[in-house]
């Protein structure tokens, strides 16, 4: 197997809080460097303190004192020299005086030197806060002249970009200062905004991000009052969204005084909404978080955004905009080991619906409303009012019916419209046909049995093949067979043919070419095979267990039984016993793989080396190695040579961010090569 230390695009950040003491630079600079030291060791690239961590937020008419004023500037050239022959990058909250003015300042540190400074803008003056009383707005370093950019050499000397305006000398070292700095570390640009900055109406990381910046960083020094947490979490969580972005916020801890208000040391690191790790507040003790951001994911996402490269608020083009910003080069990022340990979680089921069990049914509601209201849709449209389904007793067309009869409930048509036909061939077993039939029962349809081996058998003399060779031609007989079924019927009924077929089969192509590939509307699809069997389980645990048994059992134990049914398009007889013999996991392999597969895929764009990275992460212990290469090149094998099915797939609603529709999410060649994922997996192994 490729064994290749690789960075996978990510990046390893922490955030730290530092037990402080008001005023004691000494006692910070001593705990700032410890935890720095923990960064290094753990291989994070950029490293996070909180507001003003150098001296303690609340200091007060202290920051007035020249000699705190001193120390701070001391320490952080110490904290400096501290970092000499370390690959963190250091950003630490301090006052900064310049001009006669007092700035409240995120100060960047590398490898023994200062590569920038970024002062607060909004000063919050209000209830518990009053820092206009001592510092000024670093609006007073926003200019237009910050269109340059330069590359530091990370030898500790004197960096500054002379036709930038604010240049000044701090700590013995000449740097740049201003809101508008955005420096690179590796193949990650990050830019800063300070605690009030966050809060306001219009965010400095709004303008951070479309100029660049794929981290953002927040400094904070955010009290705890009742019910602020939530908030702030939340403010986090949709900030990082809106600007797909990685977001680390850092706010302070124990040791800020007491006296009116009460800092827990709330932090959290976030990736486009998502929190991936979150501190436990109040804690006594200095306190570090790490996570790793997918930077590559970032931008892949924002390049599909097209929004994302619109217009700046001032009516600039994005491009005219983004050069107001001067950029640094840090140099690379610390060499990562993300294949030891990934410090992320990475999600096995990403198409299932999350959270807690309130959510998870909200989730569920939602996406079998989104179905209905999509078919609701299609009958009023053309103004049909019955339809046909070919009823399995397998999972797809289970869930088809389902939708099919919430439908019909809401628009006030008799379930007795809706048409099932369950249509026994070569390999129907009995299970199924029972599931079926009862279904049908249950739900009080109108039910139907048609075989299709007569007709098959027929269709095998007409065409002169051999039914002791079973091929694909006796395989997708049947499936052309029962189409033609359900189409000629719903001619004769003046009904709509309902599909069946999901996601799943759609990305791999199985399914049958003008067999069951084809139907008036598909209502799976875009539901992946993992989704289809959480919701007819979710369906039947809250949606139809207290059904009325019209047939001769519930409904909600037919549904529970279907799950349990090993998947098979049964065109293969059974085994001696009646069971099924043709299950569809054992011949393309695992549906839950081929979804993780699938949905990183087209969601990220991610390579399929990246694709086995985060499978090995996400399904550890449940597949070697050798079984999850095996099917992921069954899947990239299948998804290309099969598009020509998708580009002519019927109309269906999208549920899901990942969608193969292609008047929709997806536009590909039919005949697109393969070659190049292919050859990246061959080298895995």
């Amino acid at each position: 197997m490729h064994k290749e230390m690789k960075d996978y695009g990510m990046i390893r950040v922490a955030a730290a809080v530092p037990r402080v003491k008001v005023a004691d630079v000494a006692y910070n600079f001593e705990g700032i460097c410890r935890m720095v030291d923990e960064a290094e060791a753990k291989d994070a690239s950029i490293v996070v303190f909180p507001e003003l961590s150098v001296t303690g937020y609340t200091c007060g008419d202290l920051f007035a004192q020249e000699l705190l004023l001193q120390q701070a500037e001391d320490a952080v050239g110490r904290i400096a020299v501290r970092t000499r022959g370390k690959h963190v990058t250091v950003v630490v909250g301090a006052p900064v005086r310049l001009r006669g003015r007092l700035y409240n300042c995120a100060i960047v540190i590398r490898n023994g030197g200062i590569k920038g400074m970024v002062p607060k803008i909004y000063l919050p003056t209000y209830a518990e806060f009053d820092e206009s009383r001592w510092f000024a707005s670093g609006a007073d370093f926003l200019s237009p002249s910050a269109h340059t950019s330069g590359r530091m050499t990370d030898d500790g000397k004197d960096f500054c970009l002379e036709g930038f305006e604010a240049s000044v000398r701090y700590a013995g070292i000449r740097c740049n200062i201003s809101p508008n700095l955005l420096f690179t570390v590796g193949r990650t640009t990050f830019g800063i905004e300070i605690c009030e900055d966050f809060w306001a109406p219009v965010p400095p990381s709004s303008f951070l991000a479309p100029a660049g910046a794929q981290v953002i960083l927040n400094l904070s020094a955010s009290n705890e009052v009742m019910n602020k947490h939530a908030e702030r979490r939340e403010l986090v969580a949709n900030q990082s969204g809106r600007t797909v972005s990685g977001y680390v916020y850092c706010s302070a801890g124990c040791g800020e005084s007491t006296q009116d208000t009460v800092y827990g040391g709330s932090t959290m690191i976030c990736e486009n909404g998502r929190i991936l790790a979150e501190n436990d507040r109040f804690s006594m003790e200095d306190g570090i978080l790490f996570a790793d951001l997918d930077v590559e994911r970032l931008d892949i996402l924002r390049q599909k955004k097209n929004s994302f490269r619109g217009m700046a608020p001032d009516g600039t083009g994005a491009g005219e905009y983004a050069s107001l910003y001067a950029r640094f080069d840090l140099g690379p990022a610390a060499p990562t080991d993300f294949g030891k340990a990934l410090l992320r979680e990475v999600e096995p089921h990403p198409f299932l619906p999350e959270g807690d069990p309130e959510r998870i049914a909200a989730s569920s509601r939602e996406i079998l409303s989104i179905q209905t209201l999509g078919l609701i849709g299609r009958l009023e449209h053309t103004g049909i009012r019955k339809a046909v389904l070919g009823i399995s007793g397998g999972l797809d067309s289970t869930l088809a019916l389902l939708v099919t009869a919430m439908a019909f409930d809401r628009l006030g048509i008799p379930r007795e419209n809706i048409i099932g036909i369950t249509m026994p061939g070569l390999g129907t077993t009995p299970r199924t046909k029972s599931n079926a039939k009862d279904l049908m029962a249950a739900l009080g349809v109108t039910a139907r049995e048609i075989s299709v081996v007569p007709a098959v058998e027929q269709h095998f003399r007409d065409i002169g093949h051999d039914p002791a060779v079973m091929d694909s031609t006796y395989e997708n007989a049947q499936a052309r067979e029962r189409t033609q079924i359900l189409m000629d019927i719903a001619n004769q009924e003046g009904a709509l043919v309902i599909g069946t077929g999901d996601l799943s089969e759609l990305a791999l192509g199985w399914c049958t070419y003008n067999g069951d590939h084809m139907s008036m509307y598909g209502v799976n699809a875009s539901v992946p095979k993992t989704l289809i069997r959480h919701l007819v389980r979710w369906a039947a645990e809250h949606v139809f267990t207290q059904a009325p048994v019209r047939g001769d059992r519930p409904a909600a134990e037919i549904l529970i039984d279907v799950t349990q049914t090993p998947i098979s398009p049964e065109l293969m007889p059974g085994d001696p016993k009646g069971e099924i013999q043709q299950k569809t996991e054992d011949i393309i392999g695992p549906y839950e793989l081929h979804d993780f597969f699938l949905y990183n895929f087209l969601r990220y764009g991610a390579s399929p080396a990246k694709i086995f990275f985060l499978a090995r992460c996400a399904f550890e212990g449940k597949y070697d190695d050798a079984t999850l290469l095996k099917w992921e090149k069954k899947f990239f094998q299948r998804f290309f040579s099969q598009q020509f099915k998708r580009s002519c797939m019927p109309d269906g609603p999208k549920i899901s961010v990942v969608s193969l529709s292609p008047r929709g999410d997806w536009r590909m060649a039919s005949d697109a090569q393969v070659r190049l994922w292919a050859e990246e997996l061959s080298r895995l192994g």
